[in-house]
């Protein structure tokens, strides 16, 4: 017996700011799960109608508070996962992330329901952090775009 396929699309992001405190690179995570609780960057299902780019905005936005912008595409990561429950599904998602600024650098991050805690945390450290080794890979690389983008602006 075969096991159905379906392909799922979301979209996310790694907001940064530089900190008050001596202009290191922040970026937002979230910590979600109750009970095995983890460190991941906000993302979530693009809906009808939207594109990815609207999706990563608006999942940012309801899982950390911060309304953003976006600077460039990052990568899209896909892979697939099966279904839990009696009905087994194979899964192929794709997930397209953004790098993301606040539209003000200073806002405190909300999280909602679906979140225990939104946290600025410092690029270096968020790569420790986060659970996922597509996830990690995601913010070395930004980081490195991040860099390009400073650097050139402090060159002008």
């Amino acid at each position: 017996m075969s096991v159905p396929t379906e392909t799922q699309t979301s979209a996310g992001g790694i907001a940064f700011r530089k900190s008050a405190e001596g202009g290191a690179v922040e970026v937002a995570l979230i910590l979600v799960g109750k009970k095995d609780s983890r460190w991941q960057l906000p993302k979530g299902t693009v809906d009808a109608g939207e594109t990815p780019e609207i999706a990563a905005v608006r999942e940012v936005r309801e899982e950390t508070g911060l309304a953003t912008a976006i600077i460039a595409p990052i990568e899209t990561i896909e892979y697939w996962y099966y279904s839990k429950g009696k009905e087994r599904v194979r899964y192929h998602k794709f997930v397209h992330f953004y790098l993301l600024r606040p539209l003000d650098a200073n806002a405190a991050l909300d999280h909602d329901r679906e979140v225990e805690e939104a946290r600025w945390v410092d690029i270096d450290a968020a790569i420790d952090m986060l659970a996922f080794k597509g996830e990690r890979d995601l913010v070395a690389k930004a980081r490195a775009m991040i860099h390009s983008i400073t650097t050139d602006a402090d060159a002008t």
